[in-house]
């Protein structure tokens, strides 16, 4: 019986977030899903992206509580919408559909999801998005593609994300990139600097083809 719970509560978020991916195409939107840990630099990657990608784009984020990253992204003319999940572990479908009946996105956008900080929760449940990013920071360590392999098997592109620390915090890349082609051995992997900007060019690049794709559907 707790099975067939555990089920249905799946298929009613897979439902749920194929309403949210239908409705967000019908307007245009490109969602893109942004998962990794707390401090892996998710915010810093789209106000870099804003910065090089001359796409309009918004930001719906969420945190189980405060609005400091929303703020912080109204600062810079980026449009942005708060979840507060109150303790909850990863956004629902249901507060991204929410979120789209409250705040205005401008169509045939881009529309950056950031998700609570999480590699665990945030893997298992779909909010509609064209795109699932995984952030990993060079300091928070080489092993999580072993620890965590769910996120990454569902990911579309990883951004590694700090590679101005790699020295300092002995990451070891080989290891890295072991892990993730033994989930994935064709996962994009883009190696950046938000604090020197140093790799962004290319994730930009790619996300650029990516809304040509989807634009183009």
């Amino acid at each position: 019986m707790e099975i067939k719970i555990a089920q249905d509560l799946f298929e009613n978020e897979a439902k749920l977030a194929d309403a949210n991916k239908e409705r967000m195409k019908q307007r245009g939107l490109m969602a893109v899903n942004i998962m990794g840990t707390p401090g892996a630099g998710k915010t810093a990657i789209i106000k870099n992206t804003a910065r090089l990608l001359k796409i309009p784009m918004s930001v719906i984020e969420g945190d189980p509580a405060s609005s400091i990253d929303t703020d912080l992204l109204k600062t810079i003319g980026i449009p942005a919408y708060q979840i507060n999940t109150e303790g909850i572990c990863h956004l629902e479908a249901k507060m991204v559909a929410k979120a789209l009946d409250e705040f205005e996105v401008p169509p045939r956008s881009i529309l950056f999801i950031e998700n609570v900080g999480n590699l665990i929760c945030t893997a298992s449940y779909p909010l509609g998005e064209a795109l699932r990013i995984v952030v990993v920071g060079a300091s928070e360590g080489d092993d999580k593609p072993f620890k965590y392999p769910d996120i990454f098997q569902t990911a579309n592109a990883v951004i590694l994300n700090k590679m101005d620390l790699q020295a300092a915090v002995d990451f070891n890349l080989e290891r890295f990139y072991k892990g993730i082609q033994s989930l994935h051995n064709k996962l994009p992997v883009f190696e950046v600097s938000c604090k020197t900007g140093k790799g962004m060019e290319s994730w930009v690049n790619w996300l650029a083809v990516q809304v040509a794709t989807f634009w183009a559907r």
